[in-house]
């Protein structure tokens, strides 16, 4: 496959996925693209990132999960500045096939990758493996399941926005993913080797 036929198959998928949802439906998407409307979350995360894990094994993960979001977020915005792939919403062809932009234009120029994916899904790998590598009296599956949902349900928010192609979030999921897990281990590598 040509990068011009990758294009042209993101592109294609990004419209299909964008186009199946409804006006009734954008409330919703635009909710989960807001940041700041996950703020009280990250707090009750953190709380019980502590209570589980005690106050050091606890903010050890704390501050492991504030460095994954910075460093995730700031390569998002290197990547960004060096690919300057224009987002769906200002793509002339996507606005001439019908894009939905049920809010109008969304965020800077570029979008490749998806910051939102990237720190949702470093976000959720990182407090994931947070609890599970440091306390082994719980599985912590009930918790693995809602925060990956979350953060598969604010990536396709990104879509539905008109915000991202899908590659740039199956990218920033992949990114996300990947620092997740380094710095969950590094982490947990920490805590052992300092007997926390």
């Amino acid at each position: 496959m040509t990068l011009d036929q990758l294009i042209q198959w993101d592109q294609q998928a990004t419209l299909w996925l964008n186009q199946l949802s409804t006006s009734n439906w954008d409330p919703f998407w635009l909710m989960l693209s807001d940041n700041k409307f996950w703020f009280p979350a990250y707090g009750i995360v953190m709380v019980f990132l502590i209570r589980q894990l005690g106050w050091k094994k606890g903010l050890a993960v704390i501050l492991s999960l504030i460095l994954a979001v910075v460093v995730i977020d700031q390569s998002c915005n290197v990547v960004k500045a060096g690919f300057e792939r224009l987002r769906p919403c200002y793509n002339s062809w996507m606005i001439g096939h019908g894009i939905r932009l049920p809010y109008g234009l969304s965020g800077n120029l570029f979008g490749f990758f998806s910051a939102h994916a990237a720190n949702t899904f470093g976000f959720a790998c990182t407090s994931c493996l947070g609890f599970r590598l440091n306390d082994s009296r719980h599985s912590y599956r009930l918790y693995g399941w809602g925060v990956f949902l979350w953060a598969v349900l604010v990536s396709c928010s990104r879509i539905m926005m008109g915000a991202h192609f899908l590659g740039d979030i199956l990218v920033g999921t992949c990114f996300g993913l990947a620092m997740g897990t380094a710095i969950a281990w590094l982490t947990h590598y920490i805590i052992v080797k300092a007997k926390l």
